[in-house]
């Protein structure tokens, strides 16, 4: 074990102060010298059935049941038909609240991280040309650690999270995928934007800055541009 299991209490009531405290937290895969160990650098807060960039803003389905279910399990959705999210699920039981992990920085086993990427590869292409598949894996096997789980996508295949792992308690010991504080761990700085790819979602959702992230980290998915010398900005 790299430390000890995060306490629900921390995510079971305000998200957003739920989302200062994830940051800096440990994401773990397994056990033992194989364990696939991360510190969560960015998570999106999705709140309540009147936030209309939730998944849980129509009402309950069975997608998204996990969201009203009890805080510290796993809330796992499918986008795109391709990728998998991986959500913390905050607040009490019955109201619809999760943390999505958009980026981890790599700590322990980065090359199991890789080879993670690499076989989603393999299982996700099987009938790709054989030059097609060697290309995007030669760009996987180059890529710098801080790439290899920056995005929500990328960070679930390096986690080989999928939803066999929806509704698993992440702040369980015993758990396969869980959460975990290490007493080694310096905090991390925070600060927030807006959410990412909210597309046609109205104001004020659309804009709200529910968006936490370690300014500065190279694993982080999206970093605000910088004016350019010479221009102005607001």
């Amino acid at each position: 074990m790299t430390g000890h299991p995060l306490s629900r209490d921390l995510l079971a009531e305000n998200t957003l102060e739920a989302a200062r405290a994830l940051i800096g937290v440990r994401l773990v895969r397994g056990t033992g010298p194989e364990a696939r160990v991360g510190r969560i650098v960015e998570v999106e807060a999705y709140i309540g059935r009147e936030d209309l960039a939730s998944h849980a803003h129509s009402g309950r389905t069975a997608r998204n049941a996990a969201m009203f279910g009890l805080p510290g399990r796993a809330y796992v959705y499918l986008t795109y038909g391709m990728h998998h999210c991986l959500n913390v699920v905050t607040e009490p039981t019955g109201r619809p609240a999760a943390l999505l992990l958009r980026a981890v920085e790599p700590l322990e086993n980065a090359g199991g991280m890789r080879q993670a990427r690499l076989d989603w590869l393999d299982s996700r292409f099987p009938r790709a040309a054989d030059e097609r598949l060697a290309r995007a894996r030669s760009r996987v096997a180059a890529l710098a650690e801080s790439a290899l789980t920056s995005g929500p996508g990328l960070l679930c295949q390096a986690f080989s999270v999928t939803r066999a792992d929806n509704e698993v308690d992440l702040c369980e010991a015993a758990s396969e995928l869980r959460l975990e504080i290490a007493p080694e761990d310096e905090p991390l700085p925070v600060a927030t934007g807006s959410r990412i790819g909210m597309g046609r979602v109205p104001e004020p959702w659309h804009s709200r800055p529910w968006r936490f992230y370690v300014p500065g980290n190279p694993a982080v998915s999206h970093t605000p541009r910088l004016p350019r010398p010479g221009t102005l900005s607001a």
